[in-house]
């Protein structure tokens, strides 16, 4: 199952590039929802009663649709999500697909093909959310890009190998996809994103990426120049 916590802003040296490709205008709402994901995974990684996580879960299917109507608890994540995304016409109702992808891992004790797919999906809505909150083209496959980044994350955070070998089988025509676009200027954070997730398709189990990697920092430049 899950077992080691996301990388963020804290850890993950690519972040804050990745942050500077969104509009500036817009970076606090892609900071906001990537901290929503930050949480929701933490709240996995430390669950060890399915019960009680799908009661938290609940709590924050709960939370965010109640954001819509009323005042954000004191919870950072929720306080960053009302102050910077639902000012830009995102409703918190639109957000609990996110919490449903990450339940399938309390909810399914092994990943079938059907669970992958549903946390791909539920998950990946991150960055449909993320492309309407900075006005991406609509040509742009947030759809296709979030389901493949989510699922190579996953991948690379499960315990068993045949799970996390599917993860990334199935999350690779969705990233093949979301590089042969051409991201609008609005939609390169989750263009860039989508790219680093490609590139640890090709990470041996265990390794991850050293910070400043050329060929990285180099692939990462281009997509910011060209869309590609």
């Amino acid at each position: 199952m899950f077992e080691a916590p996301l990388p963020t802003i804290d850890t993950d040296p690519w972040r804050p590039i990745v942050l500077a490709y969104a509009p500036a205008a817009r970076r606090g709402a892609l900071s906001a929802l990537l901290a929503l994901d930050d949480r929701l995974a933490d709240l996995i990684r430390t669950t060890s009663e399915p019960a009680l996580g799908q009661l938290r879960l609940a709590w924050w299917r709960e939370a965010l649709a109640r954001l819509d109507s009323q005042s954000p608890p004191s919870e950072p994540a929720l306080q960053g999500l009302a102050m910077s995304v639902l000012p830009l016409g995102i409703s918190g109702e639109s957000l609990v697909p996110i919490v449903h992808g990450w339940e399938v891992l309390i909810e399914e004790p092994e990943l079938g093909l059907a669970a992958l797919r549903r946390f791909g999906e539920g998950r990946g809505h991150l960055f449909v959310a993320a492309g309407a909150a900075m006005a991406a083209a609509s040509g742009d496959p947030v759809a296709a890009a979030g389901q493949g980044w989510a699922l190579v994350d996953l991948a690379r955070n499960l315990r068993a190998p045949i799970e996390a070998a599917e993860a990334r089988a199935m999350a690779t025509p969705l990233l093949d996809e979301a590089a042969a676009a051409r991201w609008s200027r609005n939609g390169r954070a989750l263009g860039a994103l989508a790219h680093l997730a490609r590139m640890d398709l090709r990470l041996p189990d265990g390794m991850h990426p050293h910070k400043g990697a050329p060929h990285r920092v180099g692939r990462l430049l281009w997509h910011r120049l060209t869309g590609k």
